[in-house]
């Protein structure tokens, strides 16, 4: 059965779109049937594969935006400007198309329901995606265990999953942040990248012992590290997952 599981991993198979939904402006939901999908964790990505007519193909890592259970599973794709794979998966991509797809992938940047110590989530733009998998993961499991997301958007048009956010931190146990960088919506005083202070004020701290989980572009997980770091978190509680030129899932 393992090896069963190990090559379902490995090889390639074809995912029907069941649905998909704008999530912002260059973003949108993909939901996927997967007949053969052997499950996975929160925090994990796959790689999907894009064929031209003349025989070209594509393939690109994404993270999984849902938790596994049992159903559907969901890629989050923001856009990239001049990309191979992103647009067509933004903008062409509809209900009843196939997709292929490979996975699922990662066992470092992964959080499950029987871990120990709080959790603390930070997120630069797409890079939510895997976050919010986690979040979702933790309210199936109904778990008790703290998590606090502090996610930095440059504006309020640009936030993935307003609505899902909202009823995750309705939960006892989540604390949602959002970080505006370039314009903030009113009553909100400050505009600014997540520095020093900010992890001071809003992250765990240190003595919390908490398991981190970075993901953003590659400048953006640097800078956080390098903070969480010199704030005194230990360098092995931190776990992060970057994308871009140097990166990996996007």
């Amino acid at each position: 059965m393992e090896r069963t599981a190990v090559r379902r991993r490995l090889s390639w198979q074809v995912a029907t779109v069941a649905d998909v939904r704008r999530e912002t402006a260059t973003a949108r939901t993909i939901v996927l049937d997967v007949p053969e999908w052997p499950g996975h964790l929160a925090g994990q990505h796959l790689d999907v594969r894009l064929t031209a007519d003349d025989g070209y193909r594509a393939s690109r890592s994404y993270s999984i935006a849902s938790a596994w259970s049992g159903g559907q599973i969901e890629l989050t794709v923001e856009e990239v400007e001049d990309g191979e794979v992103s647009p067509y998966l933004v903008e062409v991509l509809k209900p009843g198309d196939p997709l292929e797809l490979r996975g699922p992938v990662g066992g470092w940047f992964v959080w499950r329901p029987e871990q120990e110590g709080p959790v603390q989530l930070i997120g630069g733009g797409s890079g939510v995606v895997p976050l919010r998998a986690i979040l979702r993961a933790h309210a199936e499991a109904a778990s008790t265990t703290p998590v606090r997301l502090l996610y930095s958007v440059r504006r309020p048009t640009s936030v993935i999953y307003v609505d899902d956010l909202k009823e995750l931190a309705s939960s006892d146990h989540v604390d949602v942040r959002l970080v505006y960088t370039r314009e903030a919506p009113d009553g909100e005083p400050r505009v600014g990248r997540i520095d020093a202070e900010l992890i001071d004020q809003l992250a765990f701290t240190p003595a919390d012992e908490p398991t981190t989980y970075v993901c953003g572009p590659t400048p953006f997980v640097e800078a956080v590290a390098d903070l969480l770091v010199a704030a005194g978190h230990d360098p092995a509680r931190v776990r992060t997952e970057r994308f871009g030129p140097t990166g990996g899932p996007q």
